[in-house]
């Protein structure tokens, strides 16, 4: 499935969650695009959701099962970043003000496979971008932190990560792209947090990412000028337009209210067990 399939005259649901989910807690996003899943999955309209939260550092599972995890997640806390744990693969990503968070959420069918997920997003970040500097490329950045095949960069730099996450016949093809402040600087913080999560008498049971600060970076570093959010929603709402798409502005349902209400206590007891696990092991 390409861009034409998948957006020319389809009718897409637009979730503009970019400023209000600054106040939202940040497990909320994963409760809304597990919603929104299930909606999908039913053969209710897609979904395009865009969000932005404050300052948060979302840990993948292997994270919080270091020898010292405790111990990192006290680090990072100390300097200004809420800390939760997902319940899905992946390591740690930092989240800020800066990063634009999309997913692009669907009906699966036998045709859409999740490499073709990947390809998808990929497509869609080169056509909001014909004017990088460079050739946005898909590939594992080593020395970057949650490493993964369709990591995009522009001369060797990351600016941003590509995930999935299928549910109930709903499919979610998430990014998170780094527009504004300095990559090294996001980068630093994981690799303090390692550095100490690592740490202890017992050997750590998986190997922690080496991250290189000076392979990550925003598209305002990367165009060595002014990007925003708002330029962001801009690219990506014209884009999809371009491409034939029909956007309504919408927000959840009643029967979608409650169930997001289910998946948010959902997210968040497995989150709370998750810290209670990792500060018994590092008491």
């Amino acid at each position: 499935m390409n861009m034409n399939d998948m957006f020319h005259g389809i009718r897409w649901r637009w979730i503009d969650h970019a400023g209000s989910g600054l106040h939202f807690h940040p497990l909320q996003s994963f409760a809304y695009d597990d919603t929104f899943c299930v909606s999908a999955g039913a053969g209710l309209a897609p979904v395009m959701r865009a969000w932005v939260h404050s300052p948060v550092v979302v840990l993948g599972i292997q994270d919080s099962r270091l020898p010292s995890a405790a111990d990192g997640i006290d680090l990072l806390r100390e300097q200004g970043y809420q800390v939760i744990v997902r319940n899905s693969g992946g390591l740690a990503v930092v989240l800020d003000e800066g990063i634009f968070n999309l997913s692009f959420i669907f009906k699966e069918n036998k045709q859409f496979s999740i490499h073709s997920g990947y390809e998808l997003m990929w497509e869609a970040v080169r056509r909001m971008f014909p004017d990088a500097p460079a050739s946005i490329d898909a590939y594992e950045v080593k020395g970057s932190y949650c490493p993964g095949d369709y990591d995009l960069s522009i001369n060797g730099r990351k600016f941003a990560g590509i995930s999935q996450r299928r549910i109930r016949g709903g499919a979610a093809v998430q990014i998170y792209m780094a527009v504004h402040g300095s990559g090294a600087k996001r980068a630093r913080l994981l690799k303090q947090f390692y550095e100490t999560a690592a740490g202890g008498d017992h050997p750590p049971a998986f190997e922690p990412p080496r991250i290189e600060p000076q392979v990550m970076a925003s598209l305002a570093e990367l165009y060595d000028g002014t990007f925003t959010i708002n330029d962001v929603l801009y690219r990506l709402l014209t884009t999809v337009k371009n491409e034939g798409a029909f956007i309504d502005e919408s927000r959840l349902e009643e029967d979608e209210q409650e169930r997001f209400d289910m998946y948010l206590n959902r997210v968040m007891e497995r989150n709370d067990k998750a810290l209670r696990k990792t500060k018994q092991q590092n008491p």
